[in-house]
């Protein structure tokens, strides 16, 4: 397996395909606030207290605050960036998810970060499909935070 200088920069199908099955990452440490879960709290309208109520959540079995799984599933495009630009591309698109899993929570106060790996890149009519496994994992914490495979949809230049 080689290291890449991040983010990597494919720009065709055949530099896509030659990095399926290669391990992208780590991206950069992002700081879970309490801040920044309210404000997610506060565009989703998801206020349930073990997100929002310091008070509250300390007297639950987790100590404190966790962000919302969905909230560390909204970072992938973000940690994405930083280990796949796709820039070379006439355009790009998030085309959905396969399977999603929340393994472990992220304490407020924790460090998250993402792992990716480029699982399949297929040619379609009008573009191409990529697979790709993205873990992200949180500072001091055995299991991953997220586990989720994206798929995204890409064309190349004419």
């Amino acid at each position: 397996m080689t290291a890449h200088e991040l983010p990597v920069r494919p720009s065709t199908f055949a530099e896509l395909e030659a990095l399926i099955g290669q391990e992208l990452g780590p991206t950069e440490w992002y700081d879970i606030t309490q801040d920044r879960v309210d404000a997610f709290a506060a565009v989703t309208n998801d206020h349930q207290w073990i997100h929002v109520d310091p008070e509250r959540a300390k007297t639950s079995p987790l100590g404190t605050t966790i962000a919302h799984g969905l909230f560390s599933l909204s970072l992938g495009p973000q940690f994405s960036y930083q280990l796949l630009a796709l820039d070379g591309f006439a355009h790009g698109l998030n085309y959905g998810y396969n399977k999603v899993r929340f393994p472990a929570p992220v304490p407020v106060g924790s460090r998250i970060r993402m792992r990716a790996t480029l699982v399949s890149v297929e040619q379609l009519a009008g573009g191409i499909q990529l697979t790709m496994s993205q873990v992200v994992e949180c500072e001091g914490s055995d299991k991953p935070v997220a586990v989720a495979e994206s798929v995204a949809r890409v064309v190349e230049q004419a």
